[in-house]
């Protein structure tokens, strides 16, 4: 809860409000009702700016315009919760500002003039203009709810106020959001996309904005008399909400001869753990099996107590189950137990469950949503023994789908507002609250959430591709800085030369042949071309008491000179940079280099970069982590534990030649870790690093299921 004395005003000119500066409490509730509202709209803006912006860079005519989008896609990601905090901070302020004496004395000085003035720039124009059309909108469509806000507040304060100092008013939330998105490092396309994407999010719903808090004042007495607005046309969240519901394609149910072959051979197996599954009393009578309806009635029923994925107490399925039967035979006077062909159904299921909720692939966080599907799965392999022998059965690729998807996903603090967290999480509950006897939902819910999956693979494929572009030139960059600190050692080291001179080519000739090597390559004349006059220099200011020589420098000096401008100026130096150094040069073409200059010899080799010590170099080659860290495949997930909290999920997206490094992406495409194969083999040997099976996680829980039957009944 904010502290209403000791936020700081929107004029930070003006000394922070008195402590005893209280607002009423009607005016804390519009705001706390307001901030609520607000803060969704928020979120739902951040939820669509990524598709948004993604589609942008899609569409991107060019690679430039590709890499903004994308840049401005990471941008928000990073500073969204900042960029949320901030817009909050603004608007408790500014309520709180209301409360202070001498409010009327304010001069209220938003971010940014919606008029535009002599000199302002092109960007600042074009921002301008979509501000003003927005207020224009707002205040076209929602003017006399807020004018009647307005005028509640003023009647409330005793103050007079006009819509723009209205906290609630388009024009100051604009400005926070202006304030907030001030850290955000994106062009003026982008800022000018996230202001349409606050007027669809949040301004278009201050219809409700302001008649929400109009009614609590009302309510409380402050002017009843002025006449209610009434509603507009549907629109906003809840026309949004409507507009993205869909109808789904409906999966084949799918089906086979050997269904009930195959569950078979499962029973042959799953003798060896009959009886888990009775009540717990002594039997009066011979036990009388339940039938399969009066089974699925019983999980039914306990499918409404399912715990949250929170709880704390796990939910056993066998426990519960026993506990019902109980019941059901203590009330019937006989003892109730299941047949022996559901039993076997309610083993293996609970069997395959327990792989899934130890198997390192599925996030903890998600191991307790899909477990929560445990007896909605029960209930369809009791209906349908198909559900074991069909690897298309809708449910099992329900199932697996939801766990490939989920698998590169890291844990964070809000991960309950996580997208695709929320999405697993609908379908849970979806199931959970309207499956009963028709296994049509899952077909349903697969189709649905298929679709939202390949979406998130082509967006993150994209945004790989983005990634490994720009790895590539960051490495091929980095090859070229040697290759140039390489070409100056051969040249430099162990010369006697002037201090002048080594500066020089250190600090701005090796930019020139970096550039030419980048843009033109090794074999280029630009490249040939910086070698030569490097070369002519570092002769021109070497020669001793040779008077041939001195008469061949005097007749190059001229090409000499020409050559070093035309270099830097293709490398964009700036002409007065260099002056000193051309005077000094012209000194010691015409006099003795120790007359003009101190000599140095070069003793220490040139770094255009630090390459970082690989541990492979410690390593012998059979080490068998280090096999393994070179046998990972592109398109492996792994996942690295850093410490007790730090845990991070990742793809191999590419490995990067000629060093050989390794790259990793988040599920998002986003890179996350760089990595030699050396470095992979100690995260390997201090158990740092795992790698996830990434097969299909049904099939994975039954050949492990099958296998651990197997054994048991060699036991017997």
């Amino acid at each position: 809860m904010h502290n209403d004395g000791k936020v700081v005003p929107i004029n930070k000119a003006h000394a922070t409000p008195s402590p005893l500066a209280r607002l009423p409490v009607v005016l804390l509730q519009v705001r706390d009702k307001a901030a609520q509202q607000l803060q969704q709209g928020l979120q739902e803006l951040f939820d669509n700016a990524d598709d948004t912006l993604f589609e942008m860079a899609d569409k991107a005519r060019n690679n430039l315009d590709h890499h903004i989008f994308f840049e401005a896609m990471r941008d928000l990601r990073l500073k969204r919760k900042n960029f949320e905090r901030v817009f909050m901070e603004r608007l408790f302020e500014a309520f709180a500002s209301l409360g202070q004496a001498g409010r009327s004395e304010r001069q209220w000085l938003p971010v940014v003039s919606y008029e535009t003035a002599p000199g302002t720039s092109r960007d600042d124009l074009e921002k301008a203009v979509a501000l003003e059309a927005m207020l224009g909108r707002v205040r076209h469509r929602d003017g006399l709810a807020l004018g009647q806000l307005t005028s509640r507040l003023s009647a409330l304060l005793g103050n007079r106020l006009d819509d723009r100092e209205n906290p609630l008013g388009p024009a100051l939330l604009c400005e926070f959001f202006l304030r907030a998105g001030r850290s955000l490092g994106v062009e003026i396309r982008v800022k000018l996309i996230m202001l349409k994407l606050f007027e669809k999010y949040v301004l278009s719903d201050a219809d409700q904005l302001y008649g929400e808090a109009n009614q609590l004042l009302v309510v409380t007495g402050v002017l009843p008399e002025l006449k209610a607005v009434p509603s507009r046309r549907p629109g906003g969240r809840a026309a949004r909400d409507h507009q993205r519901e869909e109808a789904s394609p409906v999966v084949d149910q799918p089906g086979d001869d050997t269904d009930q072959q195959a569950f078979a051979a499962l029973q042959h197996l799953l003798v060896a753990v009959r009886g888990s599954v009775a009540p717990t009393l002594e039997a009066s009578a011979e036990p009388q099996p339940i039938s399969t309806r009066d089974l699925l009635r019983l999980l039914s029923h306990l499918q409404q107590y399912v715990p949250e994925p929170d709880a704390e107490d796990d939910f056993d399925l066998r426990s519960q189950l026993e506990q019902l039967l109980t019941r059901v035979s203590v009330k019937s006077g006989k003892s109730r137990v299941v047949e022996a062909a559901d039993e076997d159904v309610i083993n293996l299921v609970a069997m395959l469950f327990e792989f899934i909720l130890n198997d390192r692939t599925v996030p903890d966080a998600f191991k307790a949503l899909i477990g929560r599907l445990q007896i909605p799965m029960l209930k369809v392999a009791v209906l349908d023994k198909s559900f074991f022998s069909c690897a298309s059965h809708p449910t099992r690729c329900l199932l697996n789908e939801l766990a490939a998807t989920a698998m590169g996903w890291s844990p964070h603090a809000d991960y309950q507002r996580d997208t695709l967290y929320l999405r697993i999480e609908q379908v849970v509950q979806r199931l959970l609250h309207e499956f009963v006897d028709d296994a049509e939902i899952f077909s349903q819910l697969l189709a649905q959430f298929s679709t939202f999956a390949v979406d998130e693979r082509r967006r993150s494929d994209l945004l790989e591709q983005h990634t490994r572009d720009t790895e590539q030139a960051r490495l091929r960059t980095e090859a070229v800085r040697q290759r140039v600190a390489d070409v100056l050692n051969r040249r430099l080291l162990g010369k006697v030369l002037p201090r002048s001179v080594v500066l020089f080519v250190q600090q701005a000739w090796s930019q020139v042949l970096l550039l030419a090597n980048l843009k033109h390559g090794e074999q280029s004349v630009q490249w040939q071309a910086g070698l030569r006059t490097l070369d002519e220099l570092i002769w021109s200011v070497s020669l001793q008491d040779d008077t041939k020589a001195g008469q061949r420098l005097l007749d190059q000096v001229p090409g000499l000179l020409k050559a070093l401008r035309d270099g830097l100026t293709s490398a964009a130096f700036d002409p007065f940079s260099t002056r000193e150094f051309f005077v000094r040069l012209q000194a010691l073409h015409l006099q003795a280099p120790e007359d003009v200059d101190a000599l140095i010899e070069v003793r220490e080799p040139f770094v255009l970069c630090t390459p970082s010590a690989d541990p492979v170099d410690a390593l012998p080659e059979d080490d068998p982590d280090l096999l393994k860290a070179r046998a990972l495949q592109v398109g492996s997930w792994v996942v690295f534990e850093e410490g007790e909290t730090s845990v991070q999920r990742c793809k191999l997206t590419a490995i990067m030649a000629p060093a050989n490094v390794y790259i990793f992406v988040s599920r998002t495409g986003l890179k996350v870790l760089e990595r030699s194969a050396g470095q992979l083999a100690v995260a390997f040997k201090c158990g740092a690093l795992h790698t996830l099976d990434d097969g299909p996680l049904f099939e994975r829980a039954l050949v492990t299921v099958v296998g651990r039957l197997r054994q048991l009944n060699r036991g017997k």
